[in-house]
């Protein structure tokens, strides 16, 4: 196939042998925006802060993307969901826009990209976001009972053309190319020493149904002698053990595991939320070892020239996408 199809000749030098393979599904690949049909609140406290919390998720308009908003503040000031606003705070994805910043973002993030949608206004009246169980699954069970509605746009999508690795010898992420025209990650958790949680894998292809099913109640872990020492420093005074997962030394604490490898597959739930700071569906797949949420955002930002974005500005004019497009677009019509 000519790679001057897609107009993109100038830059896919290390993509072309990738295109005829991924053009061949590129029309099935395609789907329209999403937004949530009304308004929904979900209610709890911040691990972190443990203050009160009130989020009301919102319908947005097409290519509005993901933003909160913080309404406790002056002017109600917006921050966007965009790598370019993660502000490097451990143990957590947040993000600042001025002086207005929100924590904790990830599991409201990945709930809304394991859903696809694509487009919602999330209003916060505190910066930290509510923990509830340290998992995804109170936000999709609100955003489900909102209801999902289409929009007439087409959803960008970003491929992978090249491979990328960040990060170094022991914690690091590799991405290339997926021939199969899929998002796919591969998260190997695993300790220098002995430990209650135990080395785990996790291997998962992004779909809605396989989200609910496979990740989106997948909750936060952390040992014993981690929680005591956040404890004694007066940090997370109201989260018990039955609200995530407490590993002691005799094994977990005051509840129980939803899988076996629970926590590989909530470091991937981490990795749909970050990986949600570019506004697109991915194509490619990505193999974690030992990372966390900066390694996430690096390779978003990394992968910004690693990577194919096909939009509605650059839909190739070939018979069988522009088809699909218009079938898309009809539905909304």
């Amino acid at each position: 196939m000519d790679a001057a199809v897609f107009r993109m000749e100038s830059y896919l030098d290390a993509g072309r042998a990738l295109l005829p393979k991924v053009n061949d599904r590129l029309g099935s690949l395609l789907r329209l925006q999403n937004t949530i049909d009304k308004s929904v609140v979900v209610e709890g406290f911040g691990y972190w802060t443990g203050e009160d919390v009130r989020l009301e998720f919102v319908p947005a308009a097409a290519n509005s993307g993901i933003v909160f908003t913080r309404t406790d503040l002056p002017q109600q000031p917006s921050i966007p969901a965009l790598v370019k606003y993660r502000d490097n705070k451990p143990r957590q994805t947040s993000l600042v826009n001025g002086s207005a910043r929100v924590d904790m973002v990830e599991h409201v993030l990945a709930a809304l990209r394991g859903l696809k949608i694509d487009n919602c206004e999330v209003r916060t009246n505190k910066p930290e976001m509510p923990g509830i169980d340290g998992s995804s699954f109170p936000f999709v069970r609100a955003l489900e009972e909102a209801g999902i509605v289409e929009q007439p746009h087409v959803t960008p999508i970003r491929i992978v053309t090249r491979e990328v690795r960040v990060g170094d010898n022991k914690t690091w992420i590799e991405v290339s190319p997926n021939l199969d025209g899929v998002h796919s990650i591969e998260y190997t958790l695993e300790f220098d020493e002995p430990n209650p949680i135990g080395n785990q894998r996790h291997s998962y292809v992004m779909q809605s149904e396989r989200f609910k099913r496979d990740l989106m109640n997948c909750r936060t872990f952390l040992t014993k002698k981690e929680a005591d020492y956040l404890l004694s420093q007066g940090i997370c005074q109201r989260v018990k053990p039955s609200g995530l997962l407490v590993f002691g030394e005799n094994g977990l604490v005051d509840n129980h595991l939803h899988f076996e490898n629970e926590c590989a597959r909530h470091k991937i739930l981490d990795m749909v939320g970050d990986l949600a700071l570019a506004p697109c569906d991915w194509v490619g797949r990505f193999v974690a070892h030992r990372s966390g949420h900066a390694l996430n955002a690096q390779c978003v930002a990394e992968l910004e020239t690693a990577s194919l974005l096909i939009d509605e500005t650059c839909l190739a004019e070939t018979c069988g996408i522009m088809i699909r497009k218009q079938q898309l677009l009809k539905k909304c019509a």
